[in-house]
Formats: C-alpha cells, structure tokens, sequence
C-alpha cells in the first residue's frame, strides 16, 4: 500500500484545549445497506464481524470491527484500514443472497477524537450539534447522526471522557476548526459537567 494512500485529510491535526481534539489515523470504514429483519442479513454481518446488529442509535464494538446503526436499513462497518478490502468481499460472500449494498467509504470519511473530562466533552459536542447530551440522554455505545453546525457528522462515546466524530473529508477541516474552537479555554459552558 503506498503512503500517498495512507494520508488523512488533516495529516494527523490536534488541538489541546480544555478538551484535546485530534484527526485519527486512517480508518477502514465501510456502508452496510440491507434489511435488518431478514435473519439471513443479521447472520452475514455476525458472521462477518462477530457482532450481532446494534440497536437503534447504538454502537456495538468487539476485536476486529465496530458496528453502527446509522439509519434503519444502514450500518457502519469500522475495520482496520489494512483489512477493509477483504472484509468488504466477506460481507459480499456472506450477504449473496441478500438484498444488499456493501461500499468501502474509508477514504470518503475524516475521524476525530475529543478527549478529556467527559462533561468538558459532551459541552464541546453540544455546542455544535442540536443533540441532548446529557448522559441521561446519550450514554456510552449511543451514537448521533446529526449536524456538526453546517455540515453533516455523526459522532459516539465509546467510554466516558471520549467522543468520536466522523464527517466527509471534503469538510475535515471546517470540523477540525469548529471541534477545535468550541474546545479553547475561555469557551467551557460547564452545564453537563
């Protein structure tokens, strides 16, 4: 695989504020369109990934792959970047006779990660996006598809104190500058903290 393939949209971009944002490296994601009804389509993506279908507005997370529901006939199929084509073609192979879309979107997509105290985190989200984050509302293994002010993300809390974000590339650095500005000092709003 050549480097050139292996440049995130942002070079690996971070920001220390009261809460630290930073573009991850490159990250194997895949669409995953079907019916979630159909046991033969649940079975293909267990198969495949080892994990059941998430739930509605759930992330489930095992060894190899992280699953996200996404919409109610799309998941989101995060893998690592070196293994995305071939899991592309195990899902391909095990959804055959399903009615089925399966896409590679790896390099369509940028991913970030905020950090630090949780409350700090979920005010940085709730600043740019219309979500309740109080952890009532949206725990750990919830995920939003949502707005990132003017763009479109979508955004999880895998463990307490960290949220994910995805979001086009061609947008990465307008949701970089948004992620980064909400978290410098001076800006903490405290309400979910």
């Amino acid at each position: 695989m050549s480097e050139a393939l292996l440049q995130t949209a942002l070079n690996g971009a971070s920001s220390n504020g009261f809460v630290r944002v930073e573009e991850l490296g490159v990250q194997g994601m895949i669409t995953l369109r079907g019916d979630f009804n159909s046991a033969g389509f649940a079975a293909g993506v267990e198969k495949v990934t080892g994990l059941a279908l998430p739930a509605l507005r759930k992330v489930v997370a095992g060894d190899q792959a992280t699953v996200a529901w996404m919409s109610p006939d799309e998941l989101l199929v995060l893998v690592d970047y070196a293994t995305v084509d071939a899991t592309v073609a195990a899902l391909n192979e095990a959804l055959a006779e399903e009615h089925a879309l399966v896409a590679n979107v790896s390099d369509a997509r940028a991913f970030f990660r905020l950090s630090g105290d949780d409350g700090a985190v979920r005010d940085v989200m709730a600043k740019v996006a219309p979500v309740d984050l109080s952890p009532a509302a949206f725990g750990q293994g919830d995920i939003r598809r949502s707005r990132l002010a003017q763009v479109a993300g979508a955004f999880w809390s895998p463990e307490p104190g960290v949220m994910q974000v995805i979001c086009f590339r061609s947008v990465a650095q307008y949701a970089f500058d948004l992620l980064r500005i909400s978290s410098e000092s001076g800006g903490e709003v405290g309400h979910l903290g």
